[in-house]
């Protein structure tokens, strides 16, 4: 009986020796990106970057656009009674009766190492047929918040365009051309 065991058990060791090497090599094979995944601080999350905010006048409307870097985040415009900063809560000096409040989220003003990455007004009297003013109001814990001065209540229609990403906020008026 010895001689018919013996080779059963050498080939019992053997398989468990090769099912043990592949499961190294498995497991080595698997340790790199585990191990890239969790050293990644370096690599930029996917948090939008609002980098630029601009108006212009046309015949019929003024138009707010926020100039993006990467996909357009949600987007909520809220009429409100006064602006304030976020953060502090202290009003933001801009004329006005009526003011919209935009507010992106997630989205952020700055790069991962806290640089700013916004280049645009921080606050900015503006003489056009509806807009008077357009103030940044935060860039805090993932909102990015713009607060935006009318004389008269706004009619406002919102729309995101594409290459290069941007959302645009239309505010009508009277033809003026």
């Amino acid at each position: 009986m010895r001689h018919l065991n013996r080779p059963l058990r050498r080939r019992t060791v053997a398989l468990a020796l090769a099912t043990g090497a592949l499961l190294t090599a498995g497991l080595a094979l698997a340790a790199p990106a585990s191990a890239a995944a969790s050293a990644a601080p370096s690599v930029r999350t996917l948090t939008p970057l609002v980098v630029n905010a601009r108006w212009g006048g046309h015949c019929t409307y003024d138009r707010i656009v926020i100039d993006l870097q990467g996909s357009a985040p949600p987007v909520t415009v809220t009429p409100v009674s006064q602006l304030v900063y976020d953060g502090s809560g202290k009003p933001v000096p801009l004329a006005g009766k009526y003011f919209l409040e935009i507010r992106l989220h997630p989205a952020a003003g700055h790069d991962d190492a806290g640089q700013n990455v916004y280049q645009g007004p921080k606050l900015q009297k503006i003489y056009l047929s509806k807009l008077k003013g357009l103030a940044l109001t935060g860039d805090y814990e993932g909102y990015v918040t713009f607060g935006a001065a009318f004389d008269t209540q706004p009619a406002f229609t919102t729309s995101v365009l594409h290459s290069p990403e941007r959302y645009v906020v239309d505010v009508a008026h009277p033809n003026t051309c």
